[in-house]
């Protein structure tokens, strides 16, 4: 029966609390079992409140009982990613180093959830400072798939994903700053959201401003609606905040589509799918046609991969400078390594890379001033082994940059979205990526929510049955 409860879209949740078919303490019991029966395996959560949960959702069952107007979110089990500050818990970016006081203020998606009446569970595994597209630390260990525990959860917000996917609560919150949103999102199969940067706000100030986005982890599309309609409020704190209208997403999704003119870049630069992404991907995308006219194009942005690697690198310097040597040695080695390489830079060499992010903006506006859509696979592979930083390239060796299919969303400042849409042979979630240009997000997740009902993807992985 909980199995059950957990599996909800969250509409159905949410109808089911307002007539009195359920409570939130409930399923937030029901929740908190799941995570006591998988978290071992998985390692998605890092910390667990029980208490806080019980008598937050004991607050919520009050709400509905009491009657009128209930909060959107009011009694929904929530993770939040430990890159943000939830007030009485402590914030650890998976390091070491970091401070372990309780926290004094929510950061604004956590003020957001918390009015929305939402149930914090506790707060999901990273890397340490995010700084990889895996999800092991120093502090936390290593986050394990869902789908097959010798794999990777993928990251930065593997944790997140790994918490979705297995049913341990119903919003999770990620960021995404080169695809720790989506990576992850990926191969744990799941739904990962990166709004238009600025669109949900942040704070504390970050150094990666507008290359990072806070977004939802998900099982679905209408879940991941119902979460950005809460996050998106404005906060002060944040003055890379857009001052647009607040959008709303619930109410937009199910409007039908216009044909849509759909661009599909099955490779970018000399990147491209593994035969068995590939084999999952082509057959997913003859079902675009369904909504328009789709056309295949090349992603060709040479510097695209050193552009990125030259932001990752200065922020990952500015992070440790002035660690002596007893704090290196409690510093993940990939994020020292990294560091190192930005300490080589000169502020020539990042300048150069600022403006050719410009260039590279220019590029991908010019691809969507002529399509609603821009299709790629999510990554070129599916998730691989557990303690290791990156996968294999088809020679064999370590493939430093694995991941050139999220960055340009990052960079050109679009939203994009990775969807589900299938599993390898071998049982391994497949992810499709779904660009649209600046700000145009309302619009991105309703065509999402139009794919995920056309291709139509249900499965559960193993440690979620």
């Amino acid at each position: 029966m909980s199995q059950d409860l957990l599996s909800l879209p969250l509409r159905r949740l949410l109808s089911a609390y307002r007539l009195r078919k359920i409570s939130p303490v409930e399923l937030t019991k029901a929740a908190l079992a799941r995570i006591a029966a998988c978290n071992g395996d998985l390692n998605a959560l890092c910390l667990v409140d029980g208490k806080k949960a019980l008598a937050m959702a004991r607050a919520a069952e009050k709400r509905y009982a009491a009657g009128g107007e209930i909060p959107l979110l009011c009694g929904v089990p929530v993770t939040i990613k430990d890159w943000f500050h939830v007030k009485g818990w402590p914030t650890r970016f998976g390091s070491l180093l970091s401070d372990a006081a309780p926290q004094t203020a929510d950061s604004p998606l956590v003020a957001r959830l918390r009015e929305a009446g939402a149930v914090f569970l506790g707060k999901t595994t990273l890397p340490e400072y995010g700084h990889k597209g895996v999800t092991d630390s120093p502090l936390y260990g290593i986050t394990r798939n869902p789908w097959h525990p010798g794999k990777t959860s993928g990251g930065s917000s593997g944790g997140a994903a790994a918490a979705a996917a297995a049913g341990m609560g119903f919003l999770h919150v990620g960021s995404d700053a080169g695809g720790s949103g989506r990576i992850p999102a990926s191969f744990c199969g799941v739904v990962g959201f990166k709004p238009s940067p600025g669109l949900v706000p942040s704070w504390p100030p970050s150094l990666f401003s507008t290359l990072s986005a806070i977004g939802p982890l998900t099982r679905c599309v209408e879940d991941a609606a119902f979460a950005l309609d809460v996050m998106t409020a404005p906060d002060v704190r944040d003055w890379h905040a857009l001052p647009v209208e607040k959008p709303s997403f619930v109410r937009a999704l199910k409007k039908p589509l216009h044909k849509l003119k759909i661009a599909y870049a099955p490779t970018v630069n000399d990147v491209r799918m593994n035969d068995d992404v590939a084999a999952v991907m082509n057959k997913q995308v003859r079902l675009l046609q369904r909504f328009g006219t789709v056309e295949e194009i090349h992603l060709d942005v040479p510097d695209l991969v050193d552009v990125f690697n030259k932001h990752w690198m200065a922020v990952a310097s500015y992070m440790i400078a002035g660690y002596a040597a007893a704090q290196k040695k409690k510093t993940d080695p990939r994020l020292l390594h990294w560091a190192a390489r930005g300490d080589a830079l000169s502020l020539h060499d990042y300048l150069a890379a600022e403006r050719a992010r410009m260039d590279i903006g220019a590029y991908f506006k010019s691809i969507l001033d002529r399509y609603d859509i821009l299709v790629t696979p999510t990554t070129a592979m599916t998730a691989f082994e557990t303690g290791t930083n990156m996968p294999r390239g088809r020679d064999g060796k370590p493939w430093e940059d694995w991941t050139p299919f999220t960055y340009p969303a990052n960079l050109a400042k679009l939203p994009a979205a990775s969807l589900p849409v299938g599993l390898t042979r071998d049982g391994l979630p497949v992810g499709m990526q779904v660009m649209s240009g600046y700000l145009k997000d309302v619009a991105l997740l309703r065509v999402c929510y139009h794919i995920e009902r056309e291709i139509g993807f249900t499965a559960s992985p193993p440690l979620a049955a």
